[in-house]
């Protein structure tokens, strides 16, 4: 029991710095300063464009998109049922909706406006924070928690870490690459999904000490 008061004592301070980590973003970006991070990220990450780099960075966005997520969000639940894990299987159609869920009521708050720089692709809807960020972070996350459960080899964690990793920055690079998304938007979609990933993973292990 300690043990679990001090998990939920961590998980609160995280969520603090998070959440905190996030307002300093949103602020930010009503008082016009972010411009300073945002402009030469953008620069650097779009000097990069190159015919071949952009057919990649297409397919990573395209990863990221809302139906490919919620299909590999299916799958992930039909293997999990099939498994007989239906307390994983909740879980995991609980982080990856209500992460979807979280981004639009913050989308709808902030209503910032897409980058208008450079678009390779065009898009429509609200800026802030990265829908496909927030959806990749949050599939890639839990479904790394899920397995990391379940295989206790190390050598499968630090796979499982390196590939969630890779996918999550490829998704987010994508969108500044494409020019539809401001890297501050990015950045405050990881830490939108990585805070609510702490409460949903939290409430799970509480469910079960329980």
């Amino acid at each position: 029991m300690r043990n679990l008061s001090f998990r939920l004592i961590l998980a609160f301070l995280i969520c603090i710095i998070f959440g905190t980590i996030f307002a300093m973003i949103a602020a930010a970006i009503r008082n016009e300063t972010i411009a300073r991070f945002d402009e030469p990220v953008i620069a650097f990450v779009q000097g990069l464009e190159v015919n071949w780099l952009t057919t990649i960075m297409k397919s990573f966005t395209t990863v990221g998109s809302t139906p490919f997520v919620m299909l590999f969000m299916l799958i992930g639940v039909t293997l999990l049922l099939y498994k007989r894990h239906r307390a994983e299987a909740l879980l995991l159609v609980a982080a990856v909706a209500g992460s979807g869920l979280l981004n639009l009521i913050l989308k709808s708050i902030y209503k910032r406006a897409r980058p208008e720089l450079h678009r390779i692709v065009e898009i429509g809807g609200f800026s802030f924070p990265s829908g496909h960020t927030m959806l990749a972070f949050s599939l890639y996350a839990i479904i790394s928690y899920i397995v990391w459960r379940n295989l206790k080899t190390r050598i499968t964690h630090i796979a499982l870490f390196l590939f969630a990793l890779f996918m999550i920055f490829m998704i987010g690079i994508s969108r500044i690459y494409l020019g539809v998304h401001y890297p501050s938007d990015v950045v405050a979609g990881v830490f939108a999904s990585a805070l609510w990933m702490i409460i949903i993973t939290t409430t799970y292990r509480w469910y079960q000490k329980r």
